[in-house]
């Protein structure tokens, strides 16, 4: 699929609208996009790097050596920080979008951005997160809320997660060390100890029975439809993703997730969560972000966009047609 000019997709998307009279609008329908083709965030795209306790082990540099469109792209690194043992430390350089610029929790939105792994890429089993979708969470609420929607990374192996409040589910069936679920139903670990159920909703092709084995139960709370192709593999390069977002903790909630211009699954039903004490807005966050870990572990990310419009993001008519 053909990448548009610079300076034809900003005049298509009007993405050029200073973010000045975007506080008059409903953020919902603000559009957004970055290219990091500069040395700070551009006014256009609503990005900060969010300075504190957590980011510290992160850097993000604007530079041009590694680019997928245009002539910048943003690195964004970490190092270790914490101590091994360090309970509840994690080391991040993630970017934010501006509070003012979130979408309502009951809004859909279309976000797109494509990152690249630096080598080495992260073998081990542990928490990687590449991307996050989160629900705003106000001060009486109670727990520690994990993303309704996420890219992860474990064994180096690409994945995306869909997080809900917990529903009770049933045992899947174990076979030659493969965790399966009937027609209907998604696999799912059950977490009822903190009111949440993570489900797998797409991995990439080098996935292994072992690398599902937390997924152990099955839930007919969120519904996939497998589009036939897996995510593309961590060390093939940019990755492009086009993601719709619209969270539904009571069940009426729809995820679209494409690749390199491939669809790769609808999820529908049960997605994030309603607890007491939670905000009204969804909010994005890209970068590194790991519990305590060795070395030191970089992402380039390029060609961010936001928009409620598949076409603005997706940029494909076709595809757009049959998702909308």
């Amino acid at each position: 699929m053909a990448l548009l000019p610079r300076s034809a997709l900003a005049a298509l998307i009007v993405f050029g609208t200073s973010l000045a009279s975007a506080h008059a609008q409903d953020a919902a329908s603000t559009k957004l996009y970055d290219g990091f083709d500069g040395t700070t965030f551009a006014d256009t795209g609503g990005l900060y790097y969010r300075n504190n306790s957590e980011q510290l082990a992160g850097t993000a540099t604007f530079q041009s050596a590694v680019k997928r469109v245009g002539s910048g792209a943003l690195m964004l690194s970490v190092r270790p920080l914490c101590t091994p043992t360090s309970e509840g430390c994690s080391e991040r350089a993630e970017i934010w979008e501006k509070t003012e610029l979130r979408v309502p929790y009951d809004k859909g939105v279309w976000f797109g951005f494509s990152v690249k792994f630096a080598e080495p890429i992260p073998q081990n089993d542990h928490r990687y997160l590449i991307a996050q979708w989160k629900r705003e969470i106000g001060p009486d609420a109670e727990g520690d809320f994990s993303p309704f929607l996420a890219l992860r990374l474990d064994n180096g192996r690409l994945f995306a997660t869909i997080e809900g409040n917990f529903r009770p589910g049933t045992p899947a069936e174990e076979k030659d060390g493969a965790f399966t679920c009937p027609t209907g139903q998604t696999s799912v670990w059950l977490r009822p100890e903190v009111n949440q159920m993570r489900s797998l909703v797409a991995h990439d092709a080098n996935w292994r029975p072992e690398d599902g084995k937390t997924f152990s139960s099955c839930t007919d709370e969120l519904v996939l439809t497998a589009r036939g192709n897996p995510l593309p593999a961590p060390d093939s390069g940019w990755i492009d993703f086009a993601i719709y977002s619209h969270p539904g903790p009571d069940g009426d909630g729809r995820v679209e997730l494409f690749a390199n211009g491939q669809w790769i699954v609808t999820a529908t039903g049960l997605i994030g969560h309603n607890d007491h004490g939670l905000g009204e807005n969804q909010y994005f966050k890209f970068g590194p972000y790991r519990a305590a870990g060795e070395g030191e572990w970089t992402l380039y990310y390029d060609d961010f966009r936001r928009s409620p419009d598949c076409i603005d993001v997706l940029r494909d008519e076709k595809a757009c047609a049959l998702v909308d």
